[in-house]
């Protein structure tokens, strides 16, 4: 009797255990699929918000467009040399033919929200890529500098998953791309902000140095770009960053021979032990003169990067960098992968780069050390990259210390520059 009033109590048990089991699994059941509903009306409601956002903002571009057409850049024909060799590859890629769309003057882009660029936007921004590529492209014919600089596959970083090709300017806004580069090599981007590793170094990793026929074969099919500035800009920032505080190892032997060599008198304070841009000016000349290689903080672009042995689909600038990245990202169809990842402190440097007020005070102070003379032999390395990318150099005549019998601003420079011993990038 005993034993027949336990078991009933233990199937009574388990009977009220099994409906409480039962409850909290209908429950939870029923608290996720409410919690899955509601996820998915307010993605469709901010579905709804972007997608009205857009449609406004481009009837206001649209109001806004004047009604000069603007032509789809595209691809340019290869270069003579790079004909030769990509004639025994297999052929490129069918392109689709230009579409014309309407202009719009006075575009001011950013980095973030989808809805606040347009197709006319893109447009207007392509138009003057295009005329970029054009103007370096007679540069380079009326030169025949294809024949002279052949390419140099050192500095490019090739994505084939995300169809992008891009030669790494040091002092050009680079480290912006490292970080982009080292997001579509798979790094989370809270890893990025916090490392101690060096960006190029973690690129590498995932993208290392292709060789010449991989970079060959790769251009006709993949998004190309590169990013350029003012050629005497790039060396006193490089000047500026390696040489003139001297704190990193490699570049204190640097700043010893450079001192050893060109230091005629004295100098007491802060550059006692460091190079002054003059004799950082005077190393550069000789190396070029010897036929020595440069390092790559330094090195002219039409040899790192060999632009008229190597066609480009897009020149940027550092001048309008956000822009022509952001063009470049949307180009390649990789909005949602980069746009709105850059940490503020990069968006705000980039932006002070591009205004360039703090820039022009430090040109002159740093060229009002170097005299006309020198000056002309240091514009003598330069001056394909002031002319391929279309940079004035004569303002910085205002600059420099003058001759006392030529007229500084009226002269004309002509081209002295042995095209036999050209300098090259670092091996």
């Amino acid at each position: 009797m005993l034993l027949t009033r336990t078991v009933g109590q233990q199937n009574s048990f388990l009977s009220i255990t099994m409906h409480i089991r039962m409850y909290m699994w209908y429950d939870r059941h029923i608290q996720g699929s409410i919690k899955l509903i509601i996820f998915l009306l307010v993605a469709v409601f901010y579905v709804t918000f972007l997608c009205r956002e857009s449609q406004t903002a481009y009837e206001l571009n649209k109001v806004k467009a004047e009604s000069s057409g603007v032509v789809h850049l595209q691809p340019q024909t290869g270069s003579k040399f790079l004909n030769l060799i990509q004639s025994k590859l297999k052929p490129p890629i069918p392109k689709l033919d230009s579409v014309e769309l309407p202009g719009i003057n006075n575009v001011i882009t950013t980095f973030n929200p989808v809805y606040e660029y347009s197709e006319e936007i893109h447009a207007a921004i392509e138009k003057e890529l295009k005329q970029r590529n054009l103007h370096l492209r007679e540069v380079c014919e009326r030169y025949q500098l294809q024949f002279v600089y052949p390419p140099n596959p050192r500095e490019f970083f090739i994505s084939h998953g995300h169809s992008l090709i891009w030669c790494n300017v040091f002092k050009a806004a680079s480290s912006t791309w490292l970080y982009y580069f080292n997001i579509l090599g798979g790094y989370n981007v809270k890893f990025l902000q916090q490392i101690v590793y060096q960006p190029l170094e973690l690129a590498r990793k995932r993208f290392p140095r292709p060789e010449l026929p991989e970079l060959l074969e790769s251009l006709p099919y993949l998004l190309s770009f590169l990013f350029v500035r003012d050629p005497f800009e790039r060396i006193v920032s490089g000047y500026r960053n390696k040489l003139e505080d001297c704190k990193n190892s490699y570049y204190k032997s640097l700043a010893k021979r450079i001192i050893k060599r060109f230091r005629k008198h004295p100098i007491a304070g802060r550059t006692k032990k460091c190079p002054t841009f003059q004799e950082f000016v005077q190393y550069l000349i000789e190396q070029h003169k010897q036929g020595k290689p440069f390092d790559e903080h330094w090195a002219p672009i039409y040899s790192f990067c060999t632009p008229c042995s190597i066609e480009f689909n897009i020149i940027g600038k550092l001048e309008t960098f956000a822009r022509d990245s952001e063009f470049i990202i949307r180009e390649a169809g990789l909005e949602y992968l980069l746009l709105d990842k850059l940490p503020k402190n990069k968006l705000s440097r980039i932006g002070n780069l591009a205004k360039g007020g703090k820039t022009n005070i430090l040109m002159k102070i740093y060229l009002s050390e170097i005299n006309r003379t020198t000056f002309d032999q240091l514009l003598n390395i330069y001056r394909w990259d002031f002319e391929l990318f279309d940079y004035d150099f004569k303002k910085y005549y205002d600059y420099i210390i003058p001759d006392v019998v030529e007229d500084a601003k009226n002269a004309t420079l002509k081209p002295t520059m042995d095209v036999k011993n050209y300098t090259a990038t670092k091996m």
